[in-house]
């Protein structure tokens, strides 16, 4: 009997993986979560499958989302991305990676981590929603509204509320697992914790 899944997580075995292993659990690790805000702008008008089946190239280029050294990035460095076939060679996707870092790094000085800033916008719990298909999920929110305005103030690029909603349901901050999904359930209870 194969499992019931939210209806995008079906196209491929990549899909279904992070589906099930990543897709809307509690993170609260500064790195992942900067590497969750990166691959979320650099999906911007592309497929999150294609970002996906990029992503080991990603840490590989982008040095495992470390913000420290992203941040120092030189212009050498910048072009060598430019040239790089296994990432997205957008010019100014990849440049902001390297505002995105400073702007990272500033947030972790002000706030203590990058956790206890952005958890902030759903009052530190997972939004628990209720959805029973796929057509009801929003693309955005207030708290992802709110989230969008804050960080482009702070000078960070690629975060449009989309994009902001997009990164809230990855990294657990909302729960849009559809009600019946295999995972609805057990994501809920995290949410609870």
């Amino acid at each position: 009997m194969s499992l019931s899944r939210c209806t995008w997580a079906d196209a491929s075995p990549l899909e279904q993986a992070y589906h099930d292993r990543e897709w809307g659990r509690p993170v609260h690790d500064d790195r992942i979560l900067f590497e969750s805000l990166i691959l979320d702008g650099a999906q911007a008008g592309l497929s999150w499958s294609l970002i996906l089946a990029k992503r080991e190239n990603y840490r590989a280029a982008f040095d495992n989302f470390d913000a420290n050294k992203i941040a120092r990035y030189p212009e050498k460095k910048i072009q060598a991305l430019l040239t790089n076939p296994g990432i997205v060679r957008n010019r100014l996707k990849i440049r902001s990676a390297v505002s995105n870092a400073q702007a990272f790094l500033a947030v972790q000085e002000e706030f203590g981590s990058f956790d206890s800033y952005i958890w902030r916008f759903v009052d530190g719990r997972m939004v628990r929603n209720a959805w029973t298909k796929a057509s009801e999920v929003p693309t955005t929110s207030k708290a992802s509204d709110a989230m969008a305005k804050d960080l482009k103030k702070r000078g960070f690029k690629f975060v449009g509320s989309t994009i902001c909603y997009a990164f809230m349901q990855g990294v657990g901050m909302v729960n849009d697992h559809t009600t019946d999904c295999h995972l609805y359930k057990e994501i809920d209870r995290l949410g609870s914790c």
